[in-house]
């Protein structure tokens, strides 16, 4: 994409239109919602392997806190993306 975009007029308008679609819109929304929830749960699992909420009672309140998290990013890429 950016390759073409950078090319020509022709192919910059391509990309913008392509960018501008609402299916492509969800799907990059999609995917970035995907690796910001991987990501959040990532770095809740790399904070208990310190140790950190390995409890019952932390393992549920960290699952709560990197859920909301997560949640926050996703809404954050979807106002990102529109």
């Amino acid at each position: 994409m950016l390759d073409s975009s950078t090319g020509s007029q022709e192919g910059f308008n391509a990309v913008a239109a392509l960018t501008s679609n609402p299916v492509f819109k969800a799907i990059l929304w999609l995917v970035l919602a995907g690796l910001a929830y991987h990501m959040v749960l990532g770095i809740r699992h790399l904070i208990m392997d310190f140790g950190v909420g390995e409890s019952l009672k932390g393992g549920k309140l960290g699952a709560k806190i990197a859920l909301a998290i997560a949640i926050v990013l996703i809404v954050l890429v979807g106002v990102w993306v529109w």
